[in-house]
């Protein structure tokens, strides 16, 4: 929880940062391959989200606004969890399992695409 929430802040304020070369470093994977990885854009596009603009977030990172709304739905969740000592569980059959699996790793995939043949950045 502390994890996310650390996140959450460091995306929030991350446009004062990068004047300030207080950012993270670039991506290992985009910077030996030139290519952006799954997951390049995920920072700006969260902090594009911060700024109300959804679009420049899509394009930045088409899984972002969807991500950055279920972290902020997760949130309360893992607080509940922290505090109760429970853990919220969810049971699938190894054949759902595999399809759920499937399913978000179809969703990467096409995210991935998009960024590198049509949003380009």
């Amino acid at each position: 929880m502390a994890g996310l929430g650390a996140w959450l802040l460091y995306t929030r304020f991350y446009a004062t940062l990068v004047p300030l070369h207080a950012t993270l470093p670039a991506c290992p994977f985009l910077v030996i391959t030139g290519h952006p990885c799954p997951f390049c854009g995920g920072t700006r596009s969260f902090a594009a989200v911060w700024e109300g603009d959804l679009g420049r977030s899509f394009r930045l990172y088409p899984l972002g606004p969807l991500l950055f709304a279920l972290t902020l739905l997760g949130l309360p969740l893992l607080a509940w969890t922290a505090v109760s000592g429970r853990r919220p569980s969810l049971r699938l059959t190894h054949a759902a399992e595999r399809r759920l699996y499937l399913a978000l790793g179809g969703l990467l995939a096409a995210s991935w695409m998009l960024k590198l043949l049509v949003l380009g950045n």
